[in-house]
This record gives C-alpha cells, sequence and structure tokens, in this order.
C-alpha cells in the first residue's frame, strides 16, 4: 500500500468538486495538502475559486500554491469544504485534531453547504477510538480538566512538541484521551464539551457527507 498515493488520488477526487465561483473551506494536515496543491494547479489552469484556510499552516500552502484567501467573516457561508481525518466510521463519523487544527476544522465543517473528507485507506475504521481523541483546552483550565477527564478513566496525555506543551493556533492546549471503550460517542461528546474550559472535541459526528478514499490505485466513495 503506497500511503502517499493514495491520499494524491483521494485529493484529486475531491478537487474535482470544486468549480468555478466557488468558497471553499481548505482543511488542515498532510492529506489536505495534496488537495491544496492540485486546487493551485487548477487555479494556475483557470478555475476561479476562494478559499478559507484552517491553519495558519494551511493559510500559508495556500497562498504558495497560488490561491486567493479569505477569512471566517468575509466568506461566511462555503460551499464546500474539503478536509482529511484521522479515523472515520461506517457512520461517517470522525476523529480528527491529530495535527492540533480541530477547533478551525469544526468551524468550517459547521459553516459549510457540503463536507468531502478525503483519507488513504489505513485511516478506515470500524469503531472510532484506536486513534487518540484530541480534546482542545484552555491553559487556565487544563489541570483540572485532567484531574476530571482521568475520573472518567480517558487517560489524558498532554500533548508535547520539542519538549514544550504544544499550543494550538488560538494558544490553546490539547489533550488526547482513549475512548476506544466508549459506546455512546454523542454522549461521549456532550459530556466532554460541558467540562468549563473545553473548547472544543475531535470528534465530529454528523458533519460529513461524503469520504473519498484512496485504496491502491483506485477511490472509493462513502456516502451518507
Amino acid at each position: 500500500m503506497n500511503v502517499e498515493n493514495e491520499k494524491w488520488i483521494a485529493a484529486i477526487a475531491s478537487a474535482d468538486y470544486v468549480k468555478n465561483g466557488m468558497l471553499v473551506g481548505l482543511g488542515s494536515g498532510s492529506t489536505a495538502a495534496f488537495m491544496i496543491a492540485e486546487l493551485g494547479k487548477r487555479v494556475a489552469g483557470g478555475l476561479i475559486m476562494k478559499g478559507v484556510p484552517s491553519s495558519d499552516a494551511t493559510a500559508r500552502l495556500a497562498k504558495q500554491a497560488g490561491i486567493s484567501l479569505l477569512s471566517l467573516d468575509e466568506a461566511g457561508t462555503m460551499d464546500i469544504n474539503i478536509d482529511g481525518a484521522d479515523e472515520f466510521d461506517p457512520q461517517l463519523q470522525l476523529i480528527k485534531g491529530g495535527g492540533g487544527a480541530l477547533l478551525r476544522e469544526k468551524i468550517l465543517a459547521h459553516n459549510s453547504r457540503f463536507n468531502i473528507i478525503i483519507a488513504d485507506s489505513g485511516k478506515e475504521v470500524e469503531r472510532l477510538g484506536k486513534f487518540k481523541l484530541p480534546i482542545e483546552t484552555i491553559p487556565f483550565a487544563t489541570q483540572t480538566i485532567i484531574a476530571e477527564l482521568e475520573h472518567l478513566d480517558l487517560q489524558p496525555k498532554l500533548r508535547m512538541k520539542n519538549d514544550e506543551v504544544y499550543k494550538t493556533d488560538e494558544n490553546n492546549y490539547i489533550l488526547d484521551v482513549d475512548i476506544f471503550q466508549k459506546d455512546d460517542l454523542k454522549e461521549l461528546n456532550t459530556l466532554l464539551i460541558q467540562i468549563p474550559g473545553v473548547v472544543e472535541t475531535g470528534l465530529f459526528l454528523s458533519s460529513t457527507d461524503l469520504v473519498l478514499v484512496g485504496q491502491g490505485n483506485k477511490v472509493a466513495t462513502f456516502k451518507k
């Protein structure tokens, strides 16, 4: 299995959904980077579109690719949003946030008319949770949230990078937790988001309309 090729062909397939005049949410992560590169080629070839980036890193990539960008305030509602995922299940529920951009990614998904997820075949699972669930927290409350999550037996780990606490684009922290034994993800998400100081979770339970997955040299399509 060539993971990079699977990401690339899924990204190309997603770009086919972008038509002239569209406002496009641009996701973050390695698979989204392929999508941004492909859209950049199409813009150079005459495609007219504008993008709304889900992270500072995505904004940099899009500018390098020649894609015109708008802020969310300027765009309002997007025609389409294309993003990656860390896991997706048969109900098209997702875990996202491995790259730390889950908050802005969820905001873009909420403000888009149609949401496409692109992934390599390794992201398809029967049950979410082998990939740890990221939870974004404000620094002020993070230690008390850790204690509460430990009481819930979620085994929280504060995300680190280069021996320092990892910070999101919004200057928040990320806790990665173990949800593999949890059956009711909607109930769990509600429980987590109600903890004061939790900004957002990486559970995307109902926003996805379509998943495009690279499988070898083919792209499989999963719809709701």
